[in-house]
């Protein structure tokens, strides 16, 4: 029997009882729809995640102290005061693949301007920050080195410094503020750049010349951390082993020793982020899966009905020269063509919905063209699957005994 007559009898069937056929597809377009939304949010995730990493600044290393340890008792990490000026010194002269290195060091402040005052955190960089994290000014002006020797007591503020400070939309640029009772000359706004990765507002910070927090507002000589940038993106771990073997060098340590320091890079956040994410996403398309499992059971139970009930035609069908392979396919072409349709209703579905929750909730959503084509084979593997039995059912009956059936 060809093929599209074959493809004409399964369609008249569906035909003849279509809310049974509905019905039967609506947990396939249950189950489509739920798995490319569920795709769509993890996608659209994993991509915002990725994102807002890129915010942290290009190609960057983060280098802290291990913890130390005082009298035996060890202490939290990043609490060593090995790290020195010694060090960025070292890595400026001896590592080609860093385009950028500057030390760090971090304190909170209590604001004062006029009658309003705000707390925030005061990092104290040198100039080269603002290039390896990728911020702009709004207004104003950069310190300078001649500044960080000098240790001058100017500072570059963010936006929401200025907001809870001066009022949305000043400009504050030559104005003074009191930071722990220490006067500063603002003379710089950062462009607004928002929440990072880890929830942070980066936009809630005051920036200084590195001497000027190391010297003025935290007297001491050693610095808490590094921040530097590679000169590309292939070249980070390339950057990372230079600052290793530097850094071991000068801190006296064997090849096979231990670091008293960490690298992370932001290669290595990216990866644990998108690495989560992906999980996630698993994790939700694999619950989603589970109610196109249900809409193929659904299939297979209307099939074993409508094999019980067209008994004597497939019986009249045989007896008239159909062979058991043309009703397998007949019966198989049903199963088929009720998992694509209702695949068809529910890609449709899923998107809209994707399209909804990213309109509602402002949820960021991605649909992507794989995992479209994904869910049709999905789809469609179900409808053979729970399809093949009841097809078999069929084309094993004997003819007689079919006649027979009342």
């Amino acid at each position: 029997m060809k093929l599209k007559n074959l493809l004409m009898a399964a369609l008249r069937s569906l035909g003849k009882n279509k809310m049974r056929t509905f019905l039967t597809m609506l947990g396939i377009i249950i189950g489509v729809a739920s798995v490319i939304a569920m795709l769509a949010i993890g996608q659209g995730s994993k991509q915002s995640i990725q994102a807002q990493i890129s915010t942290l600044g290009t190609n960057v290393l983060m280098i802290f102290p291990q913890a130390s340890t005082t009298g035996g008792v060890r202490m939290e990490a990043g609490s060593s005061q090995k790290m020195t000026l010694d060090d960025v010194a070292a890595i400026v002269a001896r590592c080609p693949s860093v385009a950028y290195i500057t030390p760090q060091v971090r304190t909170s402040g209590q604001l004062v301007a006029g009658t309003m005052n705000w707390r925030t955190s005061v990092y104290g960089v040198y100039p080269n920050y603002f290039d390896i994290r990728n911020l702009k000014l709004t207004s104003g002006n950069l310190f300078t080195m001649t500044d960080d020797r000098s240790a001058t007591k100017v500072c570059v503020v963010g936006q929401t410094v200025v907001t809870n400070l001066f009022g949305a939309g000043a400009d504050p640029v030559g104005s003074y503020i009191r930071i722990n009772k220490i006067p500063f000359k603002i003379i710089g706004i950062t462009e607004k750049k928002g929440q990072n990765a880890f929830g942070q507002d980066q936009d809630d910070m005051v920036i200084a010349p590195f001497s000027t927090v190391q010297k003025r507002m935290l007297a001491i000589t050693y610095i808490q951390n590094m921040l530097g940038s590679a000169l590309t993106e292939p070249l980070i771990p390339v950057a990372s082993q230079e600052i290793t073997d530097v850094l071991k060098a000068k801190h006296n340590l064997g090849v096979s020793e231990e670091a008293d320091f960490t690298i992370r890079t932001q290669t290595d956040i990216a990866a644990a982020a998108t690495a989560t994410s992906g999980i996630l996403t698993i994790l939700l398309a694999t619950i989603a899966s589970i109610s196109l499992l249900v809409g193929g059971i659904g299939i297979m139970n209307i099939m074993l009905v409508s094999v019980t009930e067209r008994t004597r035609e497939i019986g009249i069908r045989m007896s008239v020269g159909a062979r058991g392979r043309d009703v397998l396919l007949q019966f198989l072409i049903e199963a088929l063509l009720i998992s694509l349709l209702g695949g068809f209703i529910g890609v449709t579905l899923g998107v809209l919905v994707s399209q909804l929750i990213a309109n509602i909730l402002s949820w960021p959503v991605t649909i992507t063209i794989p995992s479209i084509l994904m869910s049709f084979i999905f789809s469609s593997a179900i409808g053979i699957f729970f399809g093949w039995y009841p097809a078999r059912k069929a084309a094993g009956l004997n003819p007689i005994d079919a006649l027979r059936y009342e």
